[in-house]
């Protein structure tokens, strides 16, 4: 495998002229680079005006490899052949070098040039690249690879001081400006003889373009941009080999990409994301741009407006930054009604909406960078979880959860510095034990958790957050502005008829259903289980009416009666000629479910067969408890005047084991239905019961 090194652009604050006699001073022997052992010229040319110099010189490097390797190499040293354009007239500098020993089984290619900069005529630009193909070393090829691009990363740097040692070794000797060069009067028969043609010519008509013009077209021309420590200011410490992966992916994007190119602090989370591995950090960068491109991400801030109640209800925003200058971000998760939200504004606008937290935070970061004159490249999230409870750990709101990571982690990678989690109450490990496998290792590391109020004094907040910002609700003098959240009102949760858009519609209903319950009329759902022992789960909202919840169970599949309710109703009807207790067996206690509550409930099923989830209006006769509706029942119920209850529901059914590795401490370990209350978040957050009742 090849190995490649892009550098970015350096910049000496130097004149041309002054840098080449600082280069010059280089040779034959360097003593501030112990592996240069020394150089001679091989060959030396120039042109006849004087404006182009050719040397060839053979460098002797020190072979740093262990010893075993070099015994079995035969070599304590290595001899590279290097050629040097340099162009007067042009003011530049063109190096390139190759390995000659063990030339026929590793190859090492160089390419270095120093050029003005584009803006300050006073100033020298140095870019350097390099590749390595390692074809067969004794069985050594990868212990070779490595120690070779360390050493060869490791005089990169030396390479640069050395530069700069000697400017101010000049300097210090008072030579400070050197002229620049001007052609000699050339007389006409010189003329005629630089007329014929010359191996110099097209180097002298050519000024190097390489990689320099990409690395311009990928910042801002404003000086300062290519000045030597703009990597440090602006992105942090790289390695070599980081920002020679930094450079090659930006000139991969110039070349392949339509559209925006990202900033160097976008694509660098790509590259940390994936260990600075180029291939990989390639394929998630550009499945992130065709993403941002279909779903029109780069305009979402402009575009995207919260649904009023969002604003209202969602309990998050932005508040200061922490200790490090990071934005801070708030989520008061134990306070906001997460189930109430999805439900009332829909999955889509929650996902758009965290979105749009992610690109401000991605903004802010570059505002505080700015700000405080250093890096700042991801932000802290504060997460106050006092009032969590069960009713946040419902099966549709934890795979909206997944999907809502999922898709954070998949395009905005390493843009989340901390995570502080206080108030923890003891429900909050099934949630952690829900979603922790879906969040990429990097990020948990990342994670502190506070229980109690342990998040107060050393060790805790003050750690992170300077005393000004804590907020209020926290024990704080800092009157924080993020919404304090609440219930959201059933009436304003969404059904099928709120949606004019088929494919809104056809996402919500592969969650939810609603459903109109009649008086001798209850609404049912069949539900087929093959396997003896798997989970149905359920969770349902009462909208209006009272009503009461059975689950029974039927060995075969009834047989339809001759009219279907179709699929608004999703249920089926069938033949109130069934006895209980013969055709069909209750298998759940009933529950009284009222106006407003919300229901969450599993079952473990114990044999193959139909089961039949129904939802019968409150205070039917107690007969309809006991038996299955017929037609002429329905037909009388449709026409009646009387009262309707409406409701919600979601279900679904799960393998047994599949259950027991994601939802613990949801399985009923015995039958029967009972309702969660509040006190649930002082509580373990277990319950024995098949069903659970939140609010």
């Amino acid at each position: 495998m090849v190995q490649k090194y892009q550098s970015r652009v350096r910049v000496y604050k130097y004149p041309f002229e002054l840098v080449m006699a600082a280069y010059e001073k280089r040779f034959p022997t360097c003593p501030q680079i112990p592996v240069f052992l020394g150089s001679e010229v091989l060959s030396e040319s120039h042109s006849a005006d004087g404006a182009v110099h050719v040397v060839e010189r053979s460098c002797r490097l020190r072979v740093e490899a262990p010893r075993l390797l070099r015994k079995i190499a035969g070599v304590e040293h290595a001899v590279f052949i290097q050629r040097n354009v340099l162009n007067w007239k042009e003011r530049t500098l063109l190096i390139d070098a190759h390995n000659e020993t063990f030339a026929s089984r590793v190859q090492v290619s160089e390419s270095c040039s120093y050029t003005v900069h584009p803006e300050n005529e006073d100033w020298t630009c140095f870019e350097q690249c390099a590749s390595l193909d390692i074809r067969s070393f004794f069985g050594f090829e990868n212990a070779l690879e490595k120690i070779a691009m360390k050493q060869y990363t490791a005089n990169i740097k030396k390479g640069k001081e050395v530069i700069e040692y000697y400017l101010n070794e000049l300097i210090s000797q008072g030579v400070s400006h050197i002229p620049r060069w001007t052609p000699a009067p050339v007389r006409e028969e010189d003329m005629r003889t630089q007329a014929g043609p010359q191996v110099l010519g097209p180097m002298e008509a050519s000024p190097p373009t390489n990689s320099l013009d990409l690395a311009l077209d990928s910042v801002t021309v404003d000086g300062d941009k290519l000045d030597g420590d703009y990597t440090e200011r602006h992105l942090g410490p790289l390695t070599p080999m980081q920002e020679s992966c930094l450079t090659q992916l930006r000139h991969w994007l110039h070349e392949t990409h339509k559209g925006k190119i990202p900033k160097d602090e976008h694509i660098l989370r790509f590259l940390r994301a994936r260990d600075f591995h180029l291939d990989k950090a390639r394929d998630m960068l550009r499945q992130s741009l065709s993403w941002r491109k279909q779903h029109h991400v780069d305009s979402l801030l402009q575009t995207w407006r919260p649904p009023a109640l969002l604003e209202e209800f969602y309990a998050g925003g932005w508040h200061y930054q922490d200790i490090d200058g990071r934005p801070l971000y708030i989520v008061r998760l134990g306070q906001m009604d997460t189930k109430g939200l999805m439900k009332a504004v829909g999955e889509e606008a929650l996902l758009q909406h965290v979105l749009s937290v992610n690109e401000e935070g991605q903004k802010r970061c570059e505002g505080n960078t700015k700000q405080f004159g250093r890096p700042i490249s991801s932000w802290t999230c504060l997460v106050d979880l006092e009032g969590l409870n069960m009713r946040h750990l419902w099966r549709p709101g934890v795979k909206a959860l997944l999907r809502m990571i999922e898709v954070v982690e998949d395009n905005y990678p390493e843009t989340l510095g901390r995570l502080l989690i206080v108030r923890a109450p003891r429900v909050f490990p099934v949630l952690w034990t829900l979603i922790s496998p879906f969040i990429n290792e990097n990020t948990r590391q990342k994670f502190l958790i506070y229980s109690g109020s342990n998040y107060q004094g050393p060790g805790g907040l003050v750690d992170y957050l300077d005393k000004e910002v804590i907020p209020d609700f926290l024990g704080g003098d800092c009157v924080c502005n993020v919404p304090e959240g609440g219930l959201v009102p059933k009436s304003l949760y969404l059904t099928e008829e709120d949606y004019e858009h088929a494919d809104q519609l056809r996402q919500w209903t592969e969650t939810y259903h609603s459903a109109s319950v009649l008086r001798g009329a209850p609404h049912e759902v069949m539900v087929e289980i093959l396997e003896g022992e798997s989970v149905i789960t359920w969770d349902f909202d009462i909208l209006r009416g009272d009503v009461v919840f059975s689950l029974y169970h039927a060995k075969q599949a009834p047989t339809p009666g001759p009219w279907e309710p179709g699929a608004k109703a999703s249920g089926r009807l069938v033949d109130k000629g069934w006895a209980l207790g013969t055709d069909y067996s209750r298998v759940e206690t009933p529950l009284i479910c009222r106006e407003g509550e919300s229901i969450q409930g599993s079952h473990v099923t114990r044999w193959p067969g139909v089961y039949l989830l129904q939802w019968q209006m409150h205070g039917a006769p107690s007969s309809m408890a006991c038996s299955l509706p017929g037609v002429d029942d329905v037909l009388t119920a449709l026409h009646s005047p009387g009262p309707k209850c409406k409701l919600l529901y979601y279900y679904e059914v799960l393998a047994s084991e599949d259950f027991r590795g994601s939802m613990t401490s949801l399985e009923s370990c015995t039958s029967g239905f009972s309702q969660l209350s509040a006190a649930t978040s002082s509580s373990s957050g277990q319950s024995n019961s098949s069903s659970l009742g939140s609010r």
